[in-house]
């Protein structure tokens, strides 16, 4: 099977701040609150988790924070979709990822970002500074064992997708990806069996380990079998299911 790493002309990317200057952010008006490590906490435990958060704005194609960057601080993603990347020696790209509303960036790192973070789409973020997230985790020792499940989480997700690129084949890769982004989308509201893909077929072969061609091409042929169709624009329907689950192989 061919692999999806190799050098590719890359779309530009812009290196910088938010789009607009950061403000407060009022935790307790937060559209997606129940999806994060702030679920379930007290209205004044909220008040001091506000005063420590930023809001901030990106646009489409910025760059949040490079892999090696002083890890200064967590984000908590409250509207749009994210990218995570890392390269290789040779200039190769990896996609590690791709958060939506209520994931988090930047947890695992210490020193430095493990990753790159780049906005697909205009994304909101939430920006806690790491010292005085600990400052307030001595405080609140509930916030911290939520956070601590997050990350655990993420490593889940880690292993699922080492699974993906070391066992699967392109029709199974690309059926456990789509079912695991209706699953999220269903979680933060979605309809049941819709997908949207706002990121590049080069990101998902990044992500698979594919080509671009292989990820088009199966893509086109999971439209002619009925198992998924392409309803407008970047918005895919899963048709199947229980067809899809059967291609993505074991777990």
């Amino acid at each position: 099977m061919t692999t999806g790493l190799k050098k590719r002309p890359r779309t530009k990317t812009k290196r910088g701040s938010s789009s607009t200057p950061c403000s407060v952010h009022d935790c307790s008006a937060c559209k997606i609150r129940d999806l994060t490590f702030c679920a379930g906490i007290e209205a004044n435990e909220l008040s001091d988790l506000s005063s420590i958060s930023r809001r901030m704005l990106f646009a489409k194609r910025h760059i949040i924070f490079q892999e090696g960057d002083e890890a200064n601080a967590v984000f908590n993603v409250t509207r749009g979709t994210v990218r995570l990347f890392k390269m290789t020696q040779d200039g190769r790209r990896q996609v590690t990822g791709f958060l939506l509303p209520g994931d988090f960036l930047g947890l695992a790192s210490r020193s430095g970002y493990a990753t790159s973070a780049e906005a697909i789409t205009e994304v909101e973020l939430c920006r806690f500074e790491s010292d005085k997230l600990e400052t307030l985790f001595e405080r609140n020792r509930q916030l911290e064992r939520r956070l601590f499940e997050i990350v655990d989480d993420e490593l889940a997700v880690a292993q699922d997708q080492m699974l993906l690129l070391g066992r699967k084949t392109a029709r199974e890769r690309m059926a456990s990806f789509l079912i695991n982004l209706s699953e999220r989308e269903e979680i933060r509201g979605g309809r049941d069996g819709a997908v949207y893909l706002p990121m590049v077929r080069e990101d998902i072969a990044d992500y698979l380990g594919l080509t671009i061609e292989t990820v088009c091409r199966t893509l086109s042929q999971l439209k002619r079998e009925g198992l998924i169709r392409q309803s407008a624009g970047h918005e895919f329907e899963l048709l199947s299911n229980q067809g899809l689950l059967e291609m993505s192989g074991p777990t």
